[in-house]
């Protein structure tokens, strides 16, 4: 059975996008790409239909990762049941994600992306929109950190 998991943000056009490839790429590494399935969306429908931000995609690709995702709105109806991990990448995110929880159980899938980290200590993967060049330099180091945590997190439980 895949592992699914849905990375979320604001927008759905840096963060969550870019978490959703830099995973893809490290399980694709490990040749594990079958066993996943990977995906993002936004707590908000601003972008929706929308591909990730340039500057976003300009600094992923420097490292290898291809934002190929499209901007789409978390649909509660459908995402709680389709995947096993929700991963908000702040805690105004992870808030929004609350509120739109059904039960309980919806709340077990629920995890912050910096929960995983492993050599920074942030308590966010800061949102890079309004910042500068090192903005998105620093989600992608939070979130290729990240990711590896949250990889083992997965596959010891």
């Amino acid at each position: 059975m895949k592992k699914r998991i849905l990375f979320v943000c604001l927008g759905n056009i840096c963060r969550s996008p870019s978490a959703e490839a830099v995973f893809k790429g490290l399980v694709d590494a490990k040749n594990e790409t079958s066993l996943y399935e990977i995906d993002s969306a936004g707590t908000y429908g601003y972008h929706e239909g929308e591909s990730a931000d340039r500057r976003m995609q300009s600094h992923a690709v420097k490292r290898g990762y291809n934002l190929t995702s499209i901007s789409r709105p978390f649909n509660p109806g459908v995402d709680w049941d389709s995947f096993d991990y929700i991963v908000g990448m702040d805690d105004s995110n992870m808030q929004n994600l609350k509120n739109m929880a059904r039960n309980p159980d919806d709340l077990k899938k629920l995890h912050k992306m910096t929960d995983f980290s492993k050599s920074y200590d942030y308590q966010e993967v800061p949102d890079p929109y309004y910042g500068g060049e090192k903005g998105f330099e620093l989600v992608l180091d939070l979130l290729e950190d990240a990711s590896d945590g949250l990889y083992d997190f997965i596959n010891n439980k």
